[in-house]
């Protein structure tokens, strides 16, 4: 594998009289894979965990009115394409970003004030 301009520049010499015991680890990758878990962004929806960003929603959701007649319930999540890629994002000094898109449900309830009884 040939190195990049920037990785010729920047190789590493040891000054140290031991040698290294173990070899450094790339804790980037450590990082992307844990936010790549998060996210769960080229996972199906039917087959995303409740870890993450969808166990952040559903944490959070159902939420009712005071009268408990409706409550907005989470659905599920996806992210759409970004406008820009990373190299034009660079260019332009953008931040790279994708749109998230929620899908809630409203649920509205007709109580039957005789009974208390509540109905969709």
């Amino acid at each position: 594998m040939a190195l990049s301009f920037t990785e010729k520049k920047r190789i590493r010499k040891s000054f140290g009289r031991i040698p290294e015991a173990i070899e450094m680890p790339n804790l980037i990758e450590v990082q992307r894979e844990s936010y790549e878990h998060f996210l769960q962004m080229h996972t199906p929806a039917p087959e995303r965990t409740d870890d993450g960003l969808g166990g952040v929603f559903k944490s959070v959701f159902p939420i009712t009115d005071f009268s408990e007649r409706a409550t907005l319930e989470y659905v599920s999540y996806e992210f759409e394409a970004p406008k820009f890629d990373v190299e034009e994002c660079m260019q332009r000094d953008l931040t790279f970003q994708a749109p998230l898109k929620v899908r809630l449900q409203l649920v509205v309830f007709e109580v039957d004030e005789d009974t208390g009884a509540r109905s969709v």
